[in-house]
């Protein structure tokens, strides 16, 4: 796969050398055609040898005539606008060119561009130009690039769904979305298709406009009957919360209550949204099942749900799950109870040396605000090696927050530290370290420290963060 200029460069040499066109480069491939186009110039400025004699002829000469396949590729990209004007009238013998006539429709050279847009409505029929359509899209993204997107459409328009449904999982998501576009506003697919496009994609933007248009179309329950499960199932939340949403619609508001306690908040508010319309509290719902707080089935989607639309008097709900045997649950008690500005720091400091890396992350990120609080000794035997790696980085996220010497401290003891992340992330606090403006000057710690970090800085950054530190020798 040519992925730059350089590899473009190699290509246009190896068909200066005559190579056939199949063998320099993949002509599936978008990505080679454009890196081709920028590699012929390159080689043409920098290295002409390599390139046939008229390639780099001065004055300039027409193209000769009946070049074949290689050598007319190279005339096509040729620096000079005349000679990739008469390879464009000789292109039409030789239909695997036809990506290069695409990019030429958006030259810098009117006369060229304007041969090459003629040439590109006449030779363009449904099935090039689904071939053709990853190319199109990415040379319009280019000054002068839209005519090509404007021809394409057209075209594609008359397309057969077959014809376009090759498109619908091109690995380039402008491919997709400009297809399903199409199919949306043509209506060659049917809602039931649309949802399980939406629930399928991995793009956003896929997901979005297949959701709309499904839901879109349906009046009625039983209309609804092939939409909604695709879309209630999906893994993507952004479909997921969609088709919650419709359920309302759809007369079937009883069945938002099970997505209450949805992983994703953008659904668990979406429910939340259809029970309220219906008439139900979510709030008591959500207190109901996080007062059996041994409950091994708990989901940690209803704790955190508690938290979104609860008071500050379910923190007491809440306190209790810290414990649940579910790594799940505690990391959702945890954030819940940092949510409803409830954290404790005494409560919390034992979770970070829980054995679920979630759990750690999010009492870590509640003890934040009270860092300074927390014994300096008691985190940074939590950063030793024999610590697991989730427990070493919520020490260290803390002792960094800490500033001083501290951070200092820590920082430097995690040098050696066997995880390269935290490695650079201990350099990185290092060099944006500076003394606290309420710190004790002339620490001998200190210079000590810096000095363990030479490597870190400069000659002059180093005497000047020793200067800061009251260190002036």
């Amino acid at each position: 796969m040519l992925e730059d200029v350089e590899a473009g460069a190699a290509a246009a040499v190896r068909l200066g050398a005559g190579a056939p066109l199949q063998s320099a480069l993949d002509v599936a491939d978008p990505g080679d055609w454009l890196a081709l186009d920028a590699g012929v110039r390159e080689v043409a400025w920098y290295r002409p040898e390599f390139l046939p004699e008229w390639e780099h002829a001065t004055p300039l000469p027409a193209a000769p005539a009946r070049l074949g396949e290689s050598r007319l590729a190279l005339a096509l990209c040729h620096r000079d606008g005349r000679i990739r004007q008469e390879a464009l009238r000789q292109s039409v013998r030789h239909p695997v060119l036809l990506p290069l006539v695409v990019i030429r429709c958006a030259d810098w050279v009117e006369p060229v561009r304007e041969h090459a847009r003629q040439l590109l409505r006449r030779v363009l029929d449904a099935d090039s130009a689904v071939g053709l359509a990853p190319l199109i899209l990415r040379v319009g993204r280019r000054d002068r690039g839209a005519f090509g997107v404007e021809v394409l459409g057209q075209i594609l328009r008359q397309a057969s769904r077959g014809q376009l449904a090759v498109l619908f999982t091109d690995p380039d998501r402008v491919v997709r979305r400009f297809a399903y576009r199409l199919a949306i506003e043509g209506r060659l697919l049917r809602p039931a298709e649309l949802a399980r496009a939406a629930a399928r994609d991995q793009d956003t933007v896929v997901q979005d406009l297949c959701a709309t248009a499904a839901l879109a179309a349906p009046e009625g329950e039983d209309a609804y009957a092939g939409v909604l499960p695709p879309l209630l199932s999906a893994r993507n939340p952004r479909t997921r919360s969609a088709g919650v949403t419709a359920l309302r619609r759809a007369g079937r508001s009883e069945q938002a209550e099970r997505f209450l306690s949805d992983r994703s908040a953008l659904v668990r508010a979406c429910a939340r949204y259809v029970v309220r319309q219906r008439g139900g509290d979510p709030a008591a719902w959500y207190r109901e099942r996080c007062t059996a707080a041994d409950d091994p089935e708990l989901p940690p989607g209803a704790v955190i749900g508690l938290a979104e639309c609860g008071e500050r008097a379910d923190a007491g709900l809440l306190r209790p799950l810290l414990v649940h045997p579910s790594a799940g649950v505690r990391a959702r008690a945890v954030a819940g109870l940092r949510a409803l500005d409830c954290a404790d720091t005494e409560q919390l400091r034992p979770l970070l040396d829980d054995p679920a890396a979630g759990v750690v992350r999010e009492a870590a990120a509640a003890l934040l605000p009270s860092a300074k609080e927390l014994p300096a000794d008691w985190l940074l035997e939590r950063t030793g090696a024999e610590r697991p790696r989730h427990v070493r980085v919520g020490a260290f996220r803390l002792l960094d927050a800490r500033g001083g010497v501290v951070a200092l401290r820590a920082a430097v003891g995690l040098f050696e530290d066997p995880d390269v992340k935290l490695r650079t992330w201990a350099g990185q606090s290092v060099q944006r370290w500076h003394p606290l403006p309420d710190g004790r000057g002339g620490d001998a710690e200190v210079g000590d420290l810096l000095d363990r970090s030479r490597h870190l800085f400069s000659d002059y950054v180093l005497r000047r963060r020793k200067w800061e530190a009251g260190l002036d020798g």
